[in-house]
């Protein structure tokens, strides 16, 4: 039997089994994170999006008093039943903590793939296999000379120097080589030399460091194809859920904290690289250089440059340029003289993932005009062709990742992803990830949901219920706080003990998520004197919008009035982008052209964004006489208020 400190109490988690001893006053989330236990929180603790709920088996009177953010976000008989908020209550007595499906992150879907854009490797990392002859009384030059002599021969080029820490191991390794050896180089530099012909062995890594999401590609060298695949949850998630909160985290608490979020992400990026060579038998110190895309807030924290006044107001980045840097000095697995190179941003709110995603979809070098959509918490909107491409970010907020939204989170097992209603029973329909019970609403179904219920005339234009539909419909209701909500799936169906409904709180936040995006799209248009129909392609990337329906998207509105015929969805553009840049300098140099001159465009200080804005809150937009079919639709269905 394990005997406690006076000072420790035990909590245990179920349904995990997870336990340990903790200091009287620790929050359960605290404890969670400790344990490892899968707790969702989407505002980074600060108890503002409710979504850390548990039920206190055991313990319920050792619990502290009920925060006023648990007030605000638990019902009477939520806290009747024991049900509170892991991040907001602490622990002074033993605990047993339950933790129900709908509060756990779950098995996220993860996106990886993207556009396969085709391109001729020519990376900066060579293999040259030499034979060098043995030194002699007649020739005594050194070992260094001996090298570069050979590769001169081979190459008809003598500018590479040895690396110091590679000079260090040369004379033993050429004498017991035999004097037959591969040198690898970087640029000018020689940074290995191996016993042998290993010029078939070359490898490098692809990262996506997404905010929510890391992608990695191992990547042959020689021939340019992906090797093996991973994917991982950003483990930096449980010191911030977003961007600003982890960047808070580290101005709150220094330069311990931002060495705190780098090892986090560089741990996760880590595992993929194990897992990636493990599944191809490539070995780590097969990796010579790695590539790297994220936002700038990642580019920040991943390269250990402090974040402060990229977060103010006027929010300058600390580099645009590309960046090297050896990959032993971020703790990345790889050879230990491995190139890690951030491919270049465009400014504080565009980050390499942007140059990325411009990259794949070679809008630089259009004839025609090309608008691309990152849909994100930032959404970037880049419009353009070869003469000028501007590119904006606006704050979509994080609705669509279920921040603010009743039943939201993200796409994990059992989330809702796709909704329909019959027009007819005004019965819905819906498709959960992996088919599971339902525990929630994700994204691709938040943007089915209002348009389903426009379309029906559950809800009129301005995103309001309708009240006459409770009467045609049990589906239709009113919550304890007054509010008009939709029933999507019922307590019966689901794997949790609540009905899954939208609310007219949830459907005002999509509008305002929605109305952001399309008001910097017409913003973003009208600043470069083109309309919609300039527009002869339309893609939208990001594993969010990968799985958007488009005509969905199009009904409520989240950007301009395109044909479908010309949208294209072309998922993560920024591992394409990513992996161009890995094997081509090429691709590297079109990198830094697209952040030098693609223009940002800086949204706030537009005198028309208000007013644009505010058109946009509008299903699909105020002025429906450029939304003719759906004009129509609701017009023929009678239902506008």
């Amino acid at each position: 039997m394990k005997i406690l400190k006076k000072t420790e109490i035990e909590v245990v988690f179920q349904p995990y089994g997870n336990r340990s001893t903790f200091h009287p006053g620790t929050t359960i989330m605290d404890a969670a994170r400790i344990l490892g236990v899968d707790v969702s929180s989407l505002c980074s603790g600060q108890g503002t999006c409710g979504k850390c709920k548990v039920k206190i088996q055991e313990g319920i009177k050792g619990l502290s008093p009920p925060t006023d953010k648990e007030l605000s976000n638990l019902s009477q008989d939520e806290l009747s039943r024991s049900i509170r908020l892991a991040c907001q209550t602490q622990v002074t007595l033993p605990s047993i903590i339950f933790v129900p499906e709908r509060s756990r992150v779950g098995k996220q879907r993860l996106q990886t793939e993207g556009l396969e854009v085709p391109v001729e490797p020519d990376s900066l990392i060579r293999k040259h296999f030499v034979q060098l002859p043995p030194p002699t009384l007649h020739d005594a030059k050194s070992d260094e000379d001996r090298l570069l002599d050979a590769l001169s021969e081979e190459n008809g080029s003598s500018i590479f120097l040895v690396d110091y820490e590679t000079a260090k191991a040369l004379p033993v390794l050429l004498r017991k080589a035999e004097w037959k050896v591969t040198a690898v180089t970087f640029k000018d530099r020689i940074i290995a030399v191996e016993p042998g012909d290993t010029t078939d062995r070359c490898f490098g890594f692809a990262v996506d460091i997404g905010t929510t999401k890391l992608a990695g590609f191992l990547i042959n060298l020689k021939t340019g194809k992906v090797a093996a695949v991973a994917a991982r949850m950003n483990p930096q998630i449980p010191i911030g859920e977003d961007v600003l909160s982890r960047i808070t985290h580290v101005m709150m608490h220094g330069l311990p904290a931002l060495a705190e979020v780098h090892e986090a992400v560089v741990s996760g990026i880590n595992e993929m690289i194990s897992e990636c060579c493990a599944e191809a038998d490539v070995k780590t110190e097969e990796i010579y250089e790695l590539n790297f895309v994220g936002n700038t807030a990642m580019q920040l924290l991943f390269l250990k440059l402090w974040p402060q006044f990229t977060a103010l107001s006027p929010y300058p980045p600390v580099l645009r340029r590309g960046v090297d840097v050896q990959a032993a000095e971020l703790g990345l697995a790889s050879h230990p003289r491995a190139n890690a190179h951030y491919v270049p941003i465009i400014g504080g709110f565009v980050g390499s993932d942007s140059v990325a995603d411009l990259m794949a979809v070679d809008m630089l070098n259009s004839e025609e005009i090309i608008m691309d959509i990152d849909i994100g918490t930032n959404t970037e909107i880049a419009i353009g062709n070869k003469d000028l491409t501007m590119i904006a970010s606006c704050a979509s907020g994080p609705a669509f990742e279920g921040m603010e939204i009743k039943h939201g989170m993200r796409a994990a097992t059992g989330a809702i992803e796709r909704v329909s209603i019959d027009p007819a029973s005004l019965e819905a329909y819906y498709r959960t990830v992996e088919d599971a019970p339902p525990v929630g609403i994700c994204g691709s179904a938040l943007v089915d949901a209002p348009a389903e219920l426009l379309k029906v005339g559950i809800i009129n234009v301005m995103g309001r219920f309708n009240n006459d539909m409770a009467k045609e419909t049990d589906r239709v209701r009113k919550t304890a706080e007054g509010w008009l909500e939709y029933i999507i799936a019922k307590k019966d169906e689901t794997g949790t003990d609540t009905d899954i409904t939208i609310t007219q709180a949830d459907i005002r936040e999509l509008q305002k998520a929605k109305a952001a995006m399309r008001a910097g799209a017409e913003v973003l248009l009208k600043t470069m004197n083109l309309t919609k129909d300039d527009i002869t392609q339309l893609y939208v990337a990001g594993a969010f919008g990968n799985y958007i329906d488009p005509e969905s998207a199009r009904t409520v509105g989240m950007y301009p009035e395109v044909s479908l015929d010309r949208i294209k969805f072309v998922g993560n553009t920024a591992g394409t982008g990513s992996r161009m840049c890995l094997i081509s300098k090429n691709m590297r140099e079109y990198a830094e052209k697209i952040s030098k001159t693609v223009r940002y465009y800086e949204l706030a200080v537009d005198p028309g964004f208000q007013s644009e804005y505010v058109k946009a809150t509008f299903l699909p937009h105020q002025d429906l006489s450029r939304q003719p079919m759906v004009a129509e639709m609701l017009r023929r269905l009678k239902r506008i208020e």
